[in-house]
């Protein structure tokens, strides 16, 4: 078993969620978009990890989150993404909240821009600004669009709405682009929007450009796999796939066999770790991974033209790090380093008590406590008799 706390780990998605309903612009959407995060949230299998709904539909700081990800878990560093959602007043994940991130821990954290690229000029100058504000890793795009009240989607590999996005990505040295897929968003109606087809034709067009598919293999699995097999700048993040590790680890082996049955061992160096936090508490699915096996006889007989390894733990420490680093061009001792030199308050924090109860270092305790102790005293003090 992999030690979290000896392996180096990057959290490819972090989310500081604006759940608060003051913050819908179209209550419809932006309410089921909210009751989807908690449905992961209020699922986790230790009910010590799961926030009530009156807490967790509120408005999460850049701070707060910070603390679940490195005082609360054994991360290292983290990306922040911003969101482009037009259904809620701040977007969901402000470019505000994320230049916090990359201003006052920037040994902790990189980010992600996020823009809408149906915006056409509007985004790319969207792009210009966020690249001054976040120095950002990567561009994150999904697939539709809300703006005016209208819903449209556009496609990864349409030379006219993306290509021109990709192209100034690279002109800003981003050399990543993320895109949502598999999991769609919100009660629209959206066609073949979340299907992986489209990422072939950006992922063929931009060699020198590495694309990440966000909860690849959620759906769409088998199609995902051979993109793993024919382009190596496609690569699958696994936030969302966390959560079926650690709650149904054979259904996560059956869909991690998917992709090592036709992309081969390699595949292993395409999974990037991600947990969306504050989706829900990042640790349990950490120590799911570093304990993680494939069942023995799910991997007999696997492999499409080979037989596929067993995981080991370096190919754990390359899921949880080295694949990132490696697109971005990050070095792990210099951030290792970087962070033990700043000695900041996570640091101190997760070695004085590095398994502090969930969410007990965020400004929400108190209301979580109260509100965990208003519902246990809804409920009957004994059982109905038979």
């Amino acid at each position: 078993m992999l030690d979290p706390a000896e392996a180096f780990i990057i959290d490819a998605v972090a989310h500081p969620y604006n759940h608060s309903p003051d913050n819908y612009l179209e209550p419809s959407t932006a309410s089921v978009i909210c009751d989807l995060a908690y449905g992961f949230n209020v699922t986790c299998p230790d009910p010590a990890y799961a926030v009530p709904r009156e807490s967790y539909i509120s408005d999460w700081s850049m701070e707060d989150t910070a603390k679940v990800l490195f005082a609360e878990s054994p991360n290292d560093m983290a990306v922040v993404h911003t969101l482009p959602f037009g259904w809620f007043k701040d977007k969901y994940c402000s470019v505000e909240k994320s230049a916090e991130a990359v201003r006052r821990w920037p040994h902790r954290f990189r980010a992600y821009a996020s823009v809408d690229p149906l915006m056409g000029d509007a985004a790319l100058e969207d792009l210009d600004r966020q690249v001054e504000l976040l120095k950002p890793s990567g561009l994150k795009i999904y697939p539709v669009s809300w703006n005016d009240g209208v819903l449209r989607r556009w496609r990864m590999d349409d030379p006219k709405v993306a290509f021109p996005l990709y192209e100034r990505a690279m002109e800003h040295g981003i050399k990543v682009i993320a895109v949502h897929k598999a999991v769609p968003v919100g009660p629209v109606v959206t066609g073949d929007a979340f299907d992986v087809n489209d990422v072939e034709g950006a992922a063929g067009a931009f060699p020198d450009l590495s694309f990440e598919i966000v909860h690849g293999g959620l759906a769409f699995t088998e199609e995902t796999a051979w993109l793993l097999a024919r382009f190596p700048n496609v690569y699958v993040n696994m936030e969302v796939l966390n959560y079926v590790l650690e709650r149904r680890p054979r259904t996560f082996s059956k869909m991690l066999l998917e992709f090592l049955s036709v992309a081969g061992p390699p595949a292993y160096d395409r999974l990037i770790w991600a947990s969306g936090c504050v989706v829900s508490h990042p640790r349990p699915s950490i120590e799911a991974l570093c304990r993680y096996e494939i069942p023995e006889d799910l991997l007999e007989g696997a492999g499409m033209f080979i037989p596929v390894p067993q995981i080991t733990d370096e190919h754990k420490r390359n899921i949880l790090a080295g694949n990132w680093a490696r697109i971005h061009g990050l070095d792990l001792g210099a951030a290792r380093n970087a962070i033990s030199e700043a000695n900041d308050e996570f640091s101190a924090a997760y070695a004085k008590d590095p398994q502090p109860t969930p969410w007990s270092t965020t400004s929400k305790w108190d209301q979580i406590e109260e509100e965990r102790g208003r519902l246990g005293a809804m409920q009957p003090a004994h059982a109905p008799a038979a």
